[in-house]
């Protein structure tokens, strides 16, 4: 007889990698979109959709992060300090020149699942404003996403 068995994935049986990804001159929401995949596990045989099964990403020179029409002065994000008078809020375009890892990383986070397994998925994201990045010592590797996207 055959033994005919789903294979359900877990945490400990999950061969994660980690991969570099430059994002210059990329689109914002077609880069998060990838990486947010990648951070699930999507693009692996074994996804299981309970179970963190995700490799670990690096993003570096966000800061040459593409925003397409008029995002850079029209995308606002906001947050609120919860006491009267404290709605903060700034554009797409200045968050890229002042914060641009923050720009991506709420980019992604907003694609992942919002509980503690989505969570756990977006703590293996590493973004970087500039070229350099202090996760040698992993050997990542060199993602070209210009063909996925």
């Amino acid at each position: 007889m055959i033994n005919k068995t789903t294979f359900m994935g877990n945490a400990q049986n999950a061969d994660r990698k980690w991969y570099v990804i430059d994002a210059t001159d990329i689109s914002l929401g077609r880069l998060s979109s990838v990486v947010a995949s990648i951070l699930r596990g999507k693009n692996k045989p074994t996804f299981t959709p309970h179970a963190d099964m995700g490799d670990f990403v690096i993003v570096i020179n966000a800061d040459k992060v593409k925003l397409t029409g008029k995002k850079a002065t029209d995308k606002k994000y906001r947050h609120h300090s919860q006491y009267p008078g404290g709605l903060k809020e700034t554009t797409a375009g200045a968050l890229r020149d002042t914060a641009s890892w923050k720009l991506i990383e709420l980019s992604v986070k907003g694609m992942l699942p919002k509980n503690t397994l989505g969570r756990a998925q977006g703590m293996k994201l590493h973004v970087y404003g500039g070229a350099e990045h202090n996760h040698a010592a992993q050997n990542p590797e060199a993602l070209d996403i210009s063909g996925i996207i």
